[in-house]
């Protein structure tokens, strides 16, 4: 499910080894990536950004590399918080990106878990939120990063192309 265009981060520099390009446009993973992962977050007043998150970000939007969020959402499925919850947290997030000069250029999110609402194509490591984030920024699959801190995360790049990165 995509959420407005906003703003976001990254929690360190994306490696860039000598003679190789830049990646087109990076897909990350939220939690745990560049927000502290606060399991189940509910209230905006419990966002936190990894340190140095908002600076990394703000290095690959001022190169011209889109950054986009996929994060998987099963509170919703769990009744643990709304998708209003859910816009609220978001939104808190891209304020204190904002305020730091970062930026994200698109938030995809999964709302299901299989054991509730039966199995879904998006929830990761689904490829419907990545596939969608290609899609949208018309980006060459073999030409993105995808930095996550779990399995899930990265291992679109082993389907789509392109190069995962655990953090």
């Amino acid at each position: 499910v995509p959420s407005g265009r906003g703003r976001s981060a990254v929690p360190r520099a994306l490696p860039c080894p000598r003679g190789k390009k830049l990646p087109q446009g990076v897909i990350v993973a939220r939690e745990g990536t560049v927000m502290e992962d606060a399991h189940y977050i509910k209230s905006p007043n419990t966002v936190r950004l990894i340190p140095g998150a908002a600076a990394a970000v703000k290095r690959l939007n001022d190169a011209k590399i889109p950054v986009i969020v996929v994060t998987n959402q099963s509170g919703i499925a769990r009744r643990k918080f709304t998708e209003a919850d859910y816009e609220a947290v978001r939104a808190q997030f891209e304020k204190l990106l904002k305020a730091e000069g970062a930026h994200i250029d698109a938030s995809y999110y999964c709302p299901h878990h299989s054991s509730i609402s039966g199995p879904c194509d998006c929830r990761k490591p689904g490829l419907k939120m990545f596939a969608a984030g290609l899609r949208d920024f018309i980006l060459d699959p073999d030409n993105v990063a995808y930095i996550g801190d779990r399995w899930r995360d990265v291992t679109a790049s082993t389907k789509l192309g392109g190069r995962g990165i655990m953090i």
